[in-house]
């Protein structure tokens, strides 16, 4: 394999630690320590995982992360009482739910519990909507995040055909309004699209984030396309994302290899919401 000479390798770690400076000087500049709740319904293995890096980032650049943890089993008006506590709480500047829900819970119902001005998540209907209407407040972590590293990259969508790959809520169209809101020419595809290869090879800016292990292969890239791989499974092999990275260090010209390239950015991005929270609260005393 021959790779391309001028390709960019997209690291997530380097831009996470430039922002992660500024975090650290706008926490200094708070008159209090910003607090991030994190609600945990039982006990899912990668959720101890991610709830853990959330503490080890808040301590890093000093902001208090509170976990309660809850059992399996609790009802939805259990889980209502404690989210109503927290957004009475006036030294809680963030809230999250800690995804995935057991089945008996309803995962929007359950997000939906949070004050809209809380929701550092950004996954509540109120928040979903004013990203749609194009004028965000808190925008979903991973998306955010995408966005800041295209940024610290001097990468700008501004008049570029970008195709998003998945639609979740959590990245997929979030990351296609705000493209929009960035002057792209946004395509959004998802299982239903006849035509995706097709359609991909048009990008100039390529983001997958359909969780399918290497999918994306040489049929999707046009030479020279950013790809931004937002997709994580465990394999045999070890971690790995939704693009062929053979594919795309041949064909891109920058990449977010994986692990190492959005990820860093998710929990950096959480933070950076939480902080504007804590801003904005501190000013309305």
């Amino acid at each position: 394999m021959v790779y391309s000479r001028d390709m960019q390798i997209i690291d997530g770690r380097k831009a996470r630690d430039f922002y992660k400076a500024k975090l650290i000087e706008r926490v200094a500049k708070l008159s209090r320590v910003p607090c991030l709740a994190i609600v945990q319904i039982g006990d899912d293995p990668s959720s101890v995982v991610y709830i853990e890096q959330k503490k080890k980032f808040g301590a890093l650049v000093g902001a208090a992360v509170e976990h309660i943890h809850m059992p399996a089993t609790t009802s939805f008006e259990t889980l209502g009482a404690k989210i109503s506590e927290l957004n009475a709480r006036l030294d809680v500047d963030g809230i999250i739910i800690q995804l995935p829900l057991p089945a008996h819970l309803d995962k929007i119902l359950a997000l939906n519990l949070i004050d809209p001005k809380k929701d550092v998540d950004g996954l509540c209907d109120e928040n979903q909507r004013l990203l749609a209407e194009g004028h965000p407040h808190f925008v979903p972590a991973t998306a955010k995040g995408v966005l800041s590293l295209l940024d610290y990259y001097g990468i700008d969508p501004k008049d570029k055909k970008v195709a998003v790959m998945g639609r979740s809520r959590l990245v997929g169209s979030p990351l296609a309004e705000l493209f929009r809101l960035r002057g792209a020419t946004v395509s959004v595809c998802h299982s239903k699209t006849p035509n995706t290869p097709e359609i991909a090879k048009t990008a100039d800016i390529l983001v997958v984030a359909i969780g399918k292990p290497h999918l994306v292969d040489a049929q999707y890239l046009k030479q020279g396309v950013v790809v931004i791989d937002v997709g994580l499974s465990r394999t045999e092999a070890g971690l790995c994302g939704d693009v062929d990275p053979e594919a795309a260090r041949k064909l891109s010209s920058a990449y977010t290899p994986v692990p190492g390239g959005v990820g860093p950015m998710t929990v950096l991005s959480l933070f950076d919401n939480l902080i504007s929270s804590a801003q904005e609260r501190v000013a309305a005393r």
